[in-house]
């Protein structure tokens, strides 16, 4: 199992520049798992876009959420309570949000993540992390 953060799977839905690569991987790896917070993070970056930079359609918000929520076909996705006092530890010895600590403590069970966020892909391989940078 590979671990798939939101910035990753944003960067996909978003079109933002190298979503290609994204794709590849996506159609590529069989066995993916996430967090549920990033159907959450994800929602919430496709609202900035809408309301905030306004460079995509109330039409689009809506194609890109149904994509989004289709990646539970895709990826399995957990609580991430049960990676909490783990995260909470990670952030603080790291230096980083718990955020992108919950994702590095799912990805210690699993032994490898994909992110496009440079910083977390460090921390993880600081971890004995396998990280695919995306």
């Amino acid at each position: 199992m590979i671990v798939i953060d939101t910035s990753s799977l944003i960067k996909y839905l978003l079109r933002e520049e190298g979503w290609k690569n994204v794709s590849h991987f996506l159609r590529k790896e069989k066995e993916l798992v996430s967090l549920y917070m990033t159907l959450i993070e994800g929602a919430n970056a496709v609202w900035k876009r809408y309301s905030l930079y306004r460079d995509i359609s109330f039409e689009t918000v809506g194609q890109i959420l149904d994509y989004l929520h289709a990646t539970r076909e895709i990826i399995f996705y957990e609580d991430p309570l049960k990676y909490l006092r783990e995260a909470e530890r990670i952030a603080l010895e790291q230096g980083i949000t718990v955020y992108d600590a919950l994702y590095i403590a799912q990805a210690l069970k699993y032994g490898k993540l994909a992110t496009s966020d440079e910083k977390q892909g460090k921390t993880a391989e600081k971890l004995g992390i396998e990280v695919n940078y995306l």
